[in-house]
């Protein structure tokens, strides 16, 4: 044999090593934010089942409140409807991005809802009321800590995939780049503002 094909083999089968490496890493980093999304999946369905509950338990006190309680009930719908799209694929950016909106329009219908019900002190005084709402409060704090966790993965997976000379054929290996949870309401960014009177 030549030197030359020598080369040329050893060359092939380094170039076929790295094709095999990069490949187990970028599916690696994919089920990592797969995963990521798996455990904001859990929570968004437990928040998604405790609303109707809150909204049950209100709708006593808040009679000429419907259009508000209707809003929240479509709103939730709407947002675990977007959930069930990405739960199936959360590598699909335009979905996440559809979850994104819904679950935006799902934090202010719901804004609305507690204003609405701080001004009914026997709603507030409930306790069941108080029992549902603490319960959300908690699965927030849980969807927030898995929504870092998620935005983690993606991070580390888009800039696995972007690195130089993975882009070159993530590509064509199928890994297209992953979207992370973004705040998408400009309220949201906002600072909260605390007045005393």
């Amino acid at each position: 044999m030549s030197t030359t094909l020598i080369v040329l083999l050893v060359i092939a089968v380094l170039l076929g090593l790295y094709m095999v490496v990069l490949y187990n890493g970028l599916v690696t980093l994919r089920n990592r934010f797969r995963n990521g999304f798996a455990q904001i999946d859990v929570q968004l369905k437990r928040r998604y089942d405790l609303i109707p509950n809150l909204v049950e338990t209100a709708k006593g006190y808040l009679k000429h409140e419907r259009e508000t309680l209707e809003a929240v009930i479509q709103a939730r719908n709407a947002a675990a409807s977007a959930e069930k799209k990405v739960a199936a694929a959360p590598e699909d950016a335009g979905a996440v991005k559809s979850l994104m909106g819904a679950e935006t329009a799902l934090t202010g219908a719901m804004g609305r809802f507690f204003a609405l019900s701080e001004a009914y002190p026997d709603l507030k005084a409930n306790q069941n009321m108080m029992q549902l709402t603490e319960e959300l409060s908690s699965t927030e704090n849980k969807i927030s800590f898995a929504r870092q966790a998620f935005n983690d993965a993606v991070m580390q997976y888009n800039t696995a995939r972007e690195k130089f000379p993975a882009v070159l054929f993530a590509p064509s290996l199928g890994f297209q780049p992953a979207q992370s949870f973004e705040i998408q309401d400009a309220q949201e960014r906002e600072n909260v503002k605390v007045q005393f009177n």
